[in-house]
């Protein structure tokens, strides 16, 4: 689980990640980026390091370049306290592609608790930035300025 892309590019590039790992990427979204970067860097990264089995999910986006079982615009995001602002490090997570479903392997009291304990990451945004991590709507209404 990592706390935006820089990490998570690192991480697969020194070997960090191995197969059957699901790599999360958050605060990637519309506000917590802000601007929800595309998510090409890692992905590309995944598939270079020869990583057939190895699953990314981000609040941040992708596009026709990416490769592999990837799933982006997870909402509601994490800097709004989302699912995946709850995830950790070896938490299991099942994708049901036709279901449009993420479940992770945690009883409602564990989740529960992690979401009381939750707080944002603190971020040093100024001016337009600031103001658009503000304004902006979700990805599920189009990633706009309100």
């Amino acid at each position: 689980v990592f706390d935006g892309e820089e990490n998570a590019l690192k991480a697969i590039l020194n070997n960090e990640v191995s197969e059957g790992d699901v790599v999360v990427i958050r605060y990637m979204g519309a506000k917590g980026a802000p601007g929800m970067p595309e998510m090409l860097l890692p992905t590309a990264a995944i598939s270079g390091m020869g990583l057939q089995r190895v699953a990314l999910i981000t609040d941040g986006r992708f596009s026709g370049a990416t490769r592999g079982p990837c799933v982006g615009h997870v909402v509601p995001e994490a800097i709004e306290g989302g699912p995946i602002a709850l995830l950790r490090d070896g938490d299991t997570v099942s994708i049901d592609i036709p279901a449009r479903k993420l479940d992770v392997k945690l009883s409602e009291d564990e989740l529960r608790e992690r979401r009381e304990r939750w707080k944002p990451p603190r971020r040093e945004l100024q001016g337009y930035l600031a103001r658009y991590s503000k304004l902006v709507s979700g990805a599920e209404d189009g990633a706009v300025l309100l």
